[in-house]
């Protein structure tokens, strides 16, 4: 299982540095879009819809958020407070997991869909489209979230005891969570050397940036306990779905571009 995880990562490597050098800006958005609507048609199964055409309705409905939020941001409402109203959906989130993590209504694990997904792309195409350093600032927006999702992988399964979310993932640990932080951390400080910026601010967005993260992992395994699904797909062979992967990025994304924001690398 391992090798095939590692295979199928890089493969997912060589797509994301395909899109991210090679097409025009207009196409890379656009590319990033379809990844994040890939996740929406599994999230669809999350929420509970049932048969395609309610799916793709559901699949649209991500796509007009995220042109609404697109709108939204060029205009009537400035970038940073539709992130920060994203992240305060993420707490809401969160003390859903903490407080309920078995009940809730189909509709409002739909809504948590939208919520996690069209902000997530908003932020993603933000930081592509700052002008001299947004490919810089994509490759290290996946690379601290991977690093984290490695380093708890391997910190979990070798040192794992303390649980740390048991009603909503069993397999998660304490342990996890300091192993993903410390292999983060090697990230962000290379981040700081590279983009010039105060350490101590910028390693402290990284740690909030990692912890968000594993707010969303939590947040998708939460969804698919209540269906009783273990993947969201099975589209990457050794990973699931495409949720699977994206699913941390969807909660720390808004996060790191706000934080990003208030530090001057986006505008």
């Amino acid at each position: 299982m391992l090798r095939q995880r590692v295979l199928t990562a890089l493969g997912l490597v060589a797509l994301i540095a395909v899109v991210l050098l090679l097409l025009p800006p207009a196409l890379a958005v656009a590319a990033l879009a379809a990844m994040l609507l890939a996740g929406a048609w599994e999230w669809s199964a999350l929420a509970g819809l049932q048969g395609i055409a309610v799916r793709l309705a559901y699949v649209g409905l991500c796509a007009a958020a995220m042109a609404g939020l697109w709108l939204l941001a060029g205009g009537v409402l400035a970038l940073g407070w539709l992130l920060a109203v994203t992240m305060a959906g993420w707490v809401a989130i969160f003390l859903w997991m903490l407080l309920a993590p078995a009940a809730g209504p189909r509709w409002l694990a739909g809504l948590a869909g939208l919520w996690a997904l069209a902000p997530a792309w908003l932020a993603l195409s933000t930081l592509y489209l700052q002008a001299g350093h947004g490919r810089e600032l994509v490759v290290f927006a996946l690379l601290l979230v991977w690093a984290a999702d490695i380093g708890a992988y391997f910190a979990g399964r070798r040192y794992g005891r303390v649980k740390l979310a048991p009603r909503v993932s069993p397999n998660k640990t304490w342990e996890g969570v300091l192993g993903g932080l410390a292999g983060s951390l090697l990230v962000a400080a290379a981040g700081a050397a590279w983009f010039g910026q105060p350490v101590l601010a910028f390693l402290s967005l990284c740690v909030a940036v990692v912890l968000a993260s594993i707010v969303g992992d939590l947040a998708e395994s939460m969804f698919k306990r209540q269906r009783g699904l273990k993947d969201s797909g099975s589209l990457l062979p050794g990973h699931g779905g495409v949720l699977d992967r994206i699913d941390s990025l969807t909660s720390a994304l808004p996060l790191l571009a706000l934080g990003l924001s208030w530090l001057g690398l986006v505008a």
